[in-house]
């Protein structure tokens, strides 16, 4: 008889009671489990949707501008400096930066003062697949380009100039083809013609060149600024902005719900670790007979502590070990049900930890009964006998 001996033989003698409160502990444990997995699956996977809604960095060549004005007669602000961007030496750039996967998605941007048909347009240059993905919101009537000439009209412009997909026009004297009509989106692309960047950069005579680039950037892993200094230094010449607003929104929409499953989880945690404790503390009111005996055979306060706490961290290993296994198939079910889309894999360390965490907190809630078990006299204890 020692101290490992006697919580395992309790345990045995009182099975129904252990298997009870290992039964509440293990529940706890998987949905604590399955709120965590599911809560960051689901951030990982939010962050990358929203996405799909617009970048949040700007980078722009730098540049200063200056009011002119003389005699009287103001001349307006002049810009001066800011040369357009290289885009491929820009990529390569960025690419060799240490948070590159962070960065979702890096679309290049040409503007160009155009002429459709002797009417000036804004024409944008864009690299379709990157646009694509970075405003996944856009709608189109017909169909996105697929040919180097191939056009697409804003909802605004297409209907100042009675443009609808098929239509041939002529942009600064070369041909080509309206293939959609882009839905209204309430952004500055409903009043502007967008093409192919090497399209435009043709027309412009700027091959391989870029206005500005917006970077569609994941930061929830790191804070943005770190983000946007490392683009800073890896592009230099060039003014990296970050759009603040966007920022705190995306993460705004990504803390609620680890915020929410954490409340929910203190909660849980709250009630197992109460669930233990009045399960203890039943058990030493039960057994102060055999508390008293034990101290009469010379076992110390600590010892039976000690016994006290292991059959509750015992349990909470089990419990946690169980839990965490149920919690995953769980947290599996939920994406599926919700079709959030994302991944959660099995993790032996995870395992480890869930067992390690339980076996702490039934160790915590289990302290004050044990204490109240350490504390009982012999003497007092066994004059019932």
């Amino acid at each position: 008889m020692n101290l490992l001996t006697i919580p395992w033989r309790n345990a045995r003698r009182k099975w129904v009671k252990s298997a009870l409160l290992l039964g509440v502990f293990a529940l706890g444990a998987m949905s604590i489990t399955a709120l965590s997995l599911v809560s960051r699956a689901v951030g990982d996977s939010l962050e990358e949707k929203l996405t799909a809604f617009g970048a949040n960095i700007l980078v722009t060549p730098k540049s200063e501008t200056l009011t002119v004005s003389y005699g009287g007669f103001s001349m307006g602000d002049m810009r001066f400096g800011g040369d357009r961007i290289d885009v491929g030496r820009s990529m390569a750039a960025i690419d060799s930066i240490e948070l590159r996967q962070n960065v979702s998605v890096v679309a290049p941007k040409l503007v160009h003062l155009a002429r459709l048909n002797d009417t000036p347009v804004g024409l944008i240059g864009v690299n379709w697949e990157r646009e694509r993905k970075l405003k996944g919101y856009w709608g189109v009537k017909g169909r996105y380009p697929e040919t180097r000439s191939e056009l697409l009209a804003g909802s605004k412009l297409a209907e100042r100039l009675g443009l609808a997909p098929g239509d041939t026009v002529q942009v600064d004297g070369h041909t080509a083809r309206i293939s959609g009509v882009l839905m209204p989106t309430g952004s500055d692309d409903d009043a502007v013609l967008l093409t192919d960047i090497g399209f435009a950069g043709m027309l412009a005579g700027t091959p391989g060149k870029a206005t500005f680039l917006e970077v569609a950037a994941l930061c929830a892993g790191c804070p943005i600024e770190d983000i946007v200094h490392q683009l800073a230094s890896a592009l230099p010449g060039t003014d990296v902005t970050a759009m603040q607003q966007v920022v705190r929104q995306r993460m705004y929409s990504i803390t609620f719900v680890e915020r929410l499953a954490l409340a929910v989880s203190v909660v849980i945690l709250l009630i197992a670790c109460a669930s233990v404790g009045l399960s203890m503390l039943s058990s030493v009111n039960e057994r102060v007979r055999e508390i008293g005996l034990l101290r009469s055979l010379g076992f110390s306060r600590s010892g039976v502590f000690g016994i006290f706490c292991f059959e509750a961290v015992l349990i909470g290993l089990l419990a946690g070990m169980a839990g965490y296994v149920s919690g995953w198939f769980l947290s599996l079910e939920i994406l599926s049900a919700l079709e959030a889309g994302g991944t959660i894999a099995f993790s032996a360390s995870g395992l480890g930890l869930a067992a390690l965490c339980s076996g702490l907190v039934a160790a915590a809630a289990a302290a004050p009964p044990a204490l109240k078990a350490a504390s009982v006299e012999p003497s007092k204890a066994l004059i019932a006998l």
